[in-house]
């Protein structure tokens, strides 16, 4: 049987590219020994003063006047940090900081994402599963009329500023699609894009263009983070800590002077999140199940982890 010659190239072609494929799969499939992260120096200071600089700091400088906050939240009643003065009035994951003009505001804290309720209890450092980021998708409709309502008052408007234009901005480019995984990867390509690398000045245009999806993440608990010498899943995140610990500071900060204070309190928050235990489970254990869970978790879970990540 004869095959007309444009049939016989089309068919040299496919088979060309079957074999090119088949090639390219068997060469990126083979496994070569696994490459052991290594340690870093990492600076560390005092565990009690970081733990302190997480629930008063002011490394996010701009943010909801605190007379406005009251009017959008309630009264904090059971103050489960043992805060005082204005910190005591709100939520366990907000501060009341002074803003560069002197003003009080409202800013996020860490514990945002990195604590939640567990059995009725607050548990620091564990990744908050039950946050819902799919609002977010109107905060830059939340922005405007935010703006329009503090322009009548120029000295709380001023206060806000920075954190209302990075809103206006990037407000609605980090919204997921379910409840219960952070956008926090995606939050940080953003506010890296529209930050002079020298200055640390806003840009309101990017200074790369960023793939439009938003691909969430699971929050890890804090106490994990002494066990590893990358701090992020993908190997990610090595050298000083401190150095990506600080990076929520991106929401507002706009010169290198803010930088180096906040970058100055790193050390001690990395010691408080050393300092960290995992809590105890507080219902009851099957044993005979947890014994088998060790044996496959030792078998495979902790060699796979140890051979990878030190």
């Amino acid at each position: 049987m004869r095959f007309p010659l444009n049939t016989m190239k089309k068919l040299f072609v496919a088979i060309g590219i079957v074999v090119s494929c088949i090639s390219f799969v068997t060469i990126t499939s083979v496994k070569g020994d696994p490459i052991t992260v290594p340690p870093s120096k990492q600076r560390i200071g005092n565990a009690d003063s970081g733990y302190h600089y997480i629930i008063t700091g002011d490394f996010v400088k701009s943010g909801i006047p605190f007379g406005m906050y009251n009017l959008g939240f309630k009264k904090e009643k059971d103050n489960v940090l043992n805060r005082e003065n204005e910190n005591a009035e709100v939520r366990y994951d907000f501060n009341v900081v002074k803003a560069a003009n002197g003003e009080d505001v409202v800013v996020p804290n860490c514990f945002q994402c990195h604590a939640d309720f567990f059995d009725g209890k607050l548990i620091v450092g564990l990744g908050n599963a039950s946050r819902d980021f799919t609002k977010t998708k109107n905060l830059k409709l939340y922005g405007k009329i935010l703006t329009a309502y503090l322009k009548l008052s120029p000295k709380k408007y001023d206060a806000a500023k920075d954190a209302l234009i990075v809103e206006r901005t990037i407000g609605d480019e980090f919204y997921t699609e379910v409840v219960g995984v952070n956008p926090a990867d995606r939050l940080t390509a953003l506010l890296v894009s529209h930050r002079d690398p020298a200055t640390l000045e806003w840009n309101d245009n990017s200074s790369v263009e960023l793939p439009q999806q938003v691909i969430p993440s699971d929050v890890p608990a804090w106490w994990l983070l002494k066990k590893k010498n990358a701090m992020f899943y993908n190997g990610f995140g090595r050298g000083d800590f401190g150095k990506f610990l600080m990076g929520s500071s991106l929401l507002t900060t706009n010169d290198t002077l803010h930088a180096k204070d906040v970058d100055a309190h790193m050390p001690d928050v990395l010691a408080f999140l050393y300092s960290l235990q995992p809590p105890t489970y507080p219902i009851p254990i099957n044993a005979q199940l947890a014994e088998q869970g060790k044996i496959i978790f030792e078998n495979t879970c902790s060699r796979n982890y140890l051979s990878l990540f030190g």
